[in-house]
């Protein structure tokens, strides 16, 4: 039975957040999917369900405070599915998209309205300085002004912009093979309806889940969305 978030005798901040974590992929699978679901289900203060079964989301999504888009590819929803999904965030769930979520859903304009921004391509896997652009959030405010770190260091076909609150960017000379110039954002938020949407590009390989700023960045921004943390 799903739990109900609106019951007044509830109290929220004694309970751990319920997020339905998603990691379906029908192009390209990241092999960090394993050590990423790990890493969410032992986070402090999260209550996780992991499922890749796209009939999850045909029953609606009550109960579940943030739907977290981990690592997914391709076509991942059928149309009830992305029904259902808008309905959730336009009425104030969370979603949170990390990494490869931004490769998902390409046909389906929605998804994008979600994000504002679409993967292209990226270089090879390489360190990087990530740059903080907004401290203020929870996603952030505990990472160093010039973060350092190893990844893809994705392009988009726009930049999020002027339609979200950017967080950080990457500094294009601290690597090789960046194609968005000197404003190039990774991680973003904004609000969607009545929802909150938080994204991250960083999050490709396994070793970023044993890193304990990153997994700090994936919790505030989960809780975020959630509603949980201001």
């Amino acid at each position: 039975m799903p739990l109900n978030l609106e019951n007044p005798l509830v109290d929220r901040d004694t309970m751990d957040c319920r997020v339905l974590v998603y990691t379906r992929t029908t192009a390209f699978r990241h092999a960090s999917i394993p050590e990423a679901v790990a890493a969410l289900r032992s986070m402090v203060g999260i209550d996780m369900v992991h499922t890749e079964d796209p009939a999850s989301f045909e029953g609606g999504l009550e109960g579940f405070e943030a739907v977290v888009f981990l690592s997914t590819s391709g076509d991942v929803l059928n149309p009830a599915g992305r029904t259902h999904l808008t309905r959730y965030v336009e009425s104030g769930g969370g979603f949170v998209g990390i990494h490869s979520a931004a490769c998902t859903e390409y046909g389906w304009p929605g998804y994008g309205d979600f994000l504002k921004a679409r993967f292209t391509r990226h270089p090879d896997y390489q360190p990087g300085m990530a740059l903080v652009e907004d401290a203020d959030h929870p996603a952030t405010r505990h990472l160093p002004t010039v973060w350092e770190f190893e990844d893809e260091w994705y392009d988009f076909d726009t930049s999020p912009r002027g339609t979200s609150r950017i967080l950080a960017v990457v500094d294009e000379s601290s690597y090789t093979g960046g194609g968005m110039g000197t404003d190039h954002p990774i991680a973003w938020c904004r609000h969607h309806g009545d929802g909150r949407v938080f994204y991250t590009a960083l999050g490709h390989a396994a070793d970023a889940y044993k890193d304990a700023a990153f997994i700090e960045h994936v919790r505030g921004g989960v809780l975020w969305a959630a509603g949980r943390l201001k």
